[in-house]
């Protein structure tokens, strides 16, 4: 008899050619067979019947703020949070304090994260004026994930906003760079416009559609001069979605689930708790965001989980901190949008699991495929539940979806055949591992 250390049962498998209904063999963390395992047997077995099995979900754009202020994020509360949402890898962004921007700051927070983390784990490093030449050495370190550029405003050292700096960026490496594609240059013309005091809304209006279009052209003309692949994050612009269809040879595409969930009313509603970078903005936008995940312009999702404390996001605006949190609450809003129509299972899982993987060039994570990690998002699908902040595990203690209810929702999260949330329980120790990277030329 054919022995397994785990099988999941009787679920409904998303698998890359479809969904169906399949029982799935884990031995030693990997995935080791799908079909009809009947006759199988196995230290453990979970009844999945009912359920949907997705390739476990990645947040490929999360801030945990770990080193930093415990008081807001860290590691082992954001890597839980992202388990009870049922994401099995997050990609951690480098604007901490201090910046990851050397070898000797990643390797201090590498070590720190294990035995934190409760789930797999990626790591940026930052880009700065000062350390280009050190980047192309940096980005092949089998636990990054990408190079993060701010071209728009940011944090400590990190902003690089001048084309000739970028240009060098580019040159120093291979893999594929990520941008926060923001004009800095129009950021600092517009500001004195906008008095200290006013409302929340101005946000939009002074990180207007341009400031974030123009940022997004520039790049685009140098990734094609250097021929160095971009990512360009969370896109917020009908105009740059229209714009970067007609550069696929070396561009792909994240959005974020505010951009898909919220539009500019939300000011009104929430105040400081809806300042984000870049904005949310109208209908035009959301709309224009949904037609581009519809035409297969977008190639990830991830929620920029940006914690800050509630004192920081109550100040008034713009002294108002920007980020929301966001990677405990990413896959139920999706699976709430599954269940309303606007996307397939399967293209929510391909945009969750499979995209990230594929743009990133994450080893054997983003399917459910025999030799794979045995990671696995389970989900019920008919499940109805609302969001409450007490649910949330980040310090911080707030989320800019309170109130609202999702029909589908995540039940229980598997990292490499270990389960480690089950119905809102977290199980275990902290076992997450860096992801392992293809440190050549990440696919597009």
């Amino acid at each position: 008899m054919t022995s397994f250390d785990l099988i999941l049962r009787g679920g409904r498998c998303v698998l890359p050619w479809g969904e169906q209904e399949a029982d799935i063999g884990v031995r030693a963390g990997r995935i080791a067979a799908i079909g009809d395992l009947r006759t199988a047997s196995a230290a453990q077995e979970i009844d999945c019947k009912g359920l949907h099995v997705l390739p476990g979900l990645i947040d490929p754009h999360v801030h945990l703020r770990d080193p930093g202020d415990p008081a807001v994020e860290t590691i082992p509360t954001g890597t839980k949070a992202a388990v009870l949402g049922g994401i099995t890898a997050v990609f951690d962004m480098p604007n901490t304090t201090p910046s990851i921007t050397s070898q000797e700051a990643l390797e201090g927070k590498r070590a720190y994260t294990e035995g934190k983390s409760w789930c797999d784990i990626g790591f940026y490093v930052g880009a700065g004026k000062s350390n280009i030449p050190e980047l192309a050495a940096l980005e092949l370190q089998p636990d990054v994930c990408a190079i993060k550029v701010f071209a728009g405003s940011s944090t400590g050292d990190l902003l690089v906003e001048d084309d000739a700096t970028l240009e060098r960026v580019m040159r120093s490496g291979r893999r594929r760079i990520c941008y926060h594609s923001e004009d800095e240059y129009r950021l600092q013309e517009r500001k004195p416009l906008y008095a200290d005091g006013g409302p929340h809304k101005l946000h939009a209006e002074w990180r207007d559609v341009e400031c974030a279009f123009l940022g997004t052209r520039r790049l685009m003309a140098l990734a094609r001069e250097t021929g160095r692949g971009a990512h360009i994050l969370h896109v917020s612009t009908a105009e740059e979605l229209e714009y970067l269809r007609d550069f696929r040879d070396v561009a792909t595409v994240e959005v974020l689930v505010n951009h898909l969930s919220q539009t500019d009313e939300a000011y009104d509603r929430l105040g400081g708790y809806a300042v984000m970078n870049p904005p949310i903005r109208d209908a035009r936008h959301m709309a224009a965001a949904w037609a581009a995940v519809a035409d297969g312009t977008v190639d990830c999702i991830g929620s920029d989980h940006a914690p800050h404390s509630r004192a920081a996001k109550e100040r008034p605006w713009p002294a108002t901190a920007a980020g929301l949190t966001g990677v405990q609450t990413l896959a139920p809003i999706m699976l709430d949008h599954v269940n309303a129509g606007r996307l397939s299972l399967s293209r929510m899982v391909d945009l969750m699991a499979a995209g990230p993987a594929r743009v990133y060039g994450a080893v054997a994570k983003g399917r459910l495929c025999a030799g794979y990690d045995a990671d696995f998002t389970v989900v019920d699908l008919k499940k109805t539940r609302t969001i409450e902040e007490s649910w949330i595990a980040s310090p911080c203690g707030w989320t800019p979806f309170a109130g609202m209810s999702c029909t589908g929702w995540p039940v229980m999260t598997i990292v490499r055949g270990q389960p480690v949330m089950r119905e809102d329980e977290v199980l275990g120790t902290p076992a997450g591992r860096p992801v392992r990277f293809d440190t050549g030329l990440a696919r597009g």
